[in-house]
This record gives C-alpha cells, sequence and structure tokens, in this order.
C-alpha cells in the first residue's frame, strides 16, 4: 500500500512537470542569460560585483521560481490577504526604520538583500485584488462599497511608497491595481471620470511635488535647458542609443557605455547599453522576448479554469508591459524619468524577486490550469 501511494505521488509530480509551460521557462532562462552578458558588459568585460551578484540572484530566484511553481494555486489564493498585509507592514516598517539612500526611504537590510518592499507590492496587490473579485459576486462589483474597498486596498500602499519618496513606483503599483479592476468587470465610464478628475486636479497635484520631481518633469520637457545637469542622463541615453544602428556597435564595443558618458548604466539605463552594442536588430530580438513571455502568461490564464489565476495571469502581463513601456519611453525621452527597471534585465534583487515570484504563480496556474477554485 505504501508503494502504491508512493506511485501516485511520483506520476503526480511527473504531471506537473509535463504541464509547465517551456516556452515561457525557455523565454525567461535566455532572458536571464542575455542579462548576464549585459552585466558583465556593464563591468568593463570582467567579471566583477555587479556580475557576480547578478548571476547569483538570477540562480537563487530562478530556483525560488521552480518551487513556486510547484506550489499549488489555491495556496496563493488562500494566502494572498495575508500577503499584501506582510507587504503593507514591510512598508510601514521601512518609512520609520528603513535605510536612507540619497535622500529617499526604501529598503531594509536582510544582510544577503536590501529588500525593496514597494517591488513586492507590485505582485501583492494584483494578488489581493484578483482574490477580492474572485469571490466578489457580478452584481456587486459595480456598487459603491465594491468600488471604495479596491480603491482602498490601490491607495494605502500608494501613500506609504510616496512617502519615501517614490512616486515612479507607487504609480506603477496603482496601474497594477487599476488594471486587476478593469478585468474584474469595473464600469469604462469610472475609468474616464477618474482619468478626466486627474487632469482637472493635475496643476495641484504638481505643486505638493518635491524639487527633484518638478526638475525632471521640467528636463522631460526640455532636456537641453540643463545639458551637463539634470538633462545629462537622457541626452547621452539618446545618443548611446542612436549610435548603435541598425546592427550595432558590438559587444563590449559601446564608446558612450565604455568612457562612462552613461552613469547608472546597469539599472534603469540597461537598455541604452544594450541598444548602443546590439542596435535596432538586437532591440527588436529583445523586445520579441519579452512579448512571447506576456503573450504565454495571457494563454494561460485563458486556459485557466477558475477566475483567480485568470485575473492573476492578465494583471502580471499587464504590469510586466506597462514596467517594459514606462523604461524604454524613460531612456528614451518619452516619459520623464521615474526609475522603473527593465524586468530581469536592470541589476537589482528586489525587482528580479517580484518579478521571479510573478513568473513563479503564473507557472503554477498552469500546473493547476483545470482546478477550479470555490
Amino acid at each position: 500500500m505504501f508503494q502504491h501511494r508512493r506511485l501516485n505521488s511520483e506520476v503526480t509530480f511527473l504531471q506537473k512537470i509535463r504541464n509547465l509551460d517551456y516556452i515561457l521557462l525557455i523565454s525567461i532562462l535566455l532572458l536571464s542569460v542575455i542579462s548576464l552578458f549585459v552585466m558583465y558588459s556593464t563591468d568593463g568585460g570582467q567579471i566583477l560585483y555587479h556580475t557576480k551578484s547578478h548571476f547569483i540572484k538570477i540562480a537563487v530566484f530562478f530556483f525560488m521560481m521552480l518551487v513556486i511553481a510547484f506550489i499549488n494555486i489555491k495556496l496563493w489564493h488562500i494566502s494572498a490577504y495575508l500577503f499584501y498585509l506582510i507587504i503593507l507592514l514591510l512598508l510601514i516598517w521601512v518609512s520609520f526604520f528603513g535605510i536612507s539612500v540619497s535622500g529617499s526611504q526604501r529598503w531594509m537590510d536582510l544582510y544577503f538583500i536590501a529588500l525593496q518592499p514597494s517591488e513586492l507590492m507590485k505582485i501583492a496587490i494584483i494578488l489581493c485584488l484578483a482574490k477580492y473579485y474572485h469571490r466578489l459576486k457580478i452584481e456587486n462589483v459595480n456598487n459603491f462599497t465594491s468600488i471604495l474597498i479596491s480603491l482602498i486596498i490601490i491607495i494605502i500602499p500608494m501613500i506609504l511608497v510616496i512617502s519615501q519618496p517614490d512616486l515612479g513606483t507607487s504609480i506603477l503599483i496603482a496601474l497594477s491595481g487599476l488594471s486587476i479592476l478593469w478585468l474584474g468587470g469595473i464600469k469604462i465610464k469610472y475609468f474616464f471620470y477618474s482619468f478626466l478628475s486627474f487632469l482637472i486636479s493635475l496643476p495641484f497635484i504638481i505643486s505638493f511635488l518635491k524639487p527633484y520631481q518638478k526638475l525632471r518633469i521640467l528636463t522631460f520637457l526640455d532636456p537641453d535647458r540643463d545639458p551637463l545637469g539634470a538633462g545629462y542622463q537622457i541626452i547621452q541615453s539618446k545618443i548611446a542609443i542612436g549610435s548603435g544602428g541598425f546592427y550595432g556597435k558590438g559587444f563590449l564595443k559601446g564608446t558612450q557605455s565604455y568612457l562612462d558618458f552613461l552613469p547608472e548604466k546597469h539599472t534603469d539605463f540597461i537598455f541604452t547599453l544594450f541598444s548602443e552594442e546590439f542596435g535596432f536588430l538586437g532591440s527588436i530580438l529583445l523586445l520579441s522576448i519579452y512579448l512571447i513571455i506576456i503573450l504565454r502568461i495571457v494563454k494561460i490564464g485563458v486556459m485557466s479554469r477558475s477566475s483567480f489565476p485568470k485575473l492573476f495571469c492578465f494583471g502580471f502581463a499587464f504590469a510586466i508591459f506597462i514596467y517594459i513601456s514606462v523604461n524604454l519611453s524613460m531612456v528614451l525621452g518619452l516619459l520623464p524619468i521615474v526609475g522603473s527597471p527593465l524586468p530581469i534585465l536592470s541589476y537589482g534583487g528586489s525587482s528580479m524577486l517580484a518579478t521571479m515570484i510573478g513568473f513563479g504563480i503564473v507557472l503554477s496556474a498552469k500546473i493547476n490550469q483545470n482546478q477550479i477554485i470555490a
């Protein structure tokens, strides 16, 4: 009898392995390998701190993603509110006891990683709202109480992140949350009225921004007003991307990067270095990998039989699309600099941790796609 039970367990495990989305897995792995080569380039063609650290994080978080994938999606449904609450408490803790860097108090020191809870909130808010709308009856989706609760779930972490201060991340958290509201069935007229109200109140909102945030907006509108100061980064970014041409200058041959014209090239401006070395063709190939990842996540959501994994997959796919769009628009000068990392490619432990957790939950949804969550 014991052997029979063990055999059933092994078959179940083999079924889980067969049910994995290998196209998504290969795409994530390929993106991870590309990120290592790009990080190697940021270190000047040497295996230095950023390359070593990035490799360790990829190895650990990729393994963690696989572990999460084999956890039943029902467990994520059960613990969604708790996960959101834990990250919310971490945001509060950071507000009082967090590490301050360059005037921002966003990190907590865990010795092996400087954790930024706001990055994890990008996943937590999708999980929380996916569970909320999974349990909400269709006839109650558009009533005042339901919408108010949803907005409170979004606004509380937004306020905490803005106070760090980190306006860019708070906007990304809000967009991730609002995507679930839209997918959950909120009428489009409410989004239209909200957007109209936002436009009307925009001058008042700008008046409350900090000086460096106002400077970023002014720099976005006219980078040449301060070419050696606030506008330097975006001007050099455009020069680097343009100089890459169609085929690029070649691996480890980016002049803007190697002559240190590009500060912070290993984080938010990693695409600038990649585009200079691999050109328009390489950039298209990179974006194609991202597109495959997004489409596979959406397909997994479509195949899921319960609304919770559907909402999470659709929301996470939208979030990945927004992160990529904001980052590329930022380095191309189409949006103000808001500090949005490029998923997996950019250096940063918290961002990669959050992204890999998201991928793990998506893979869990694929493995358990036929489960009905009550």
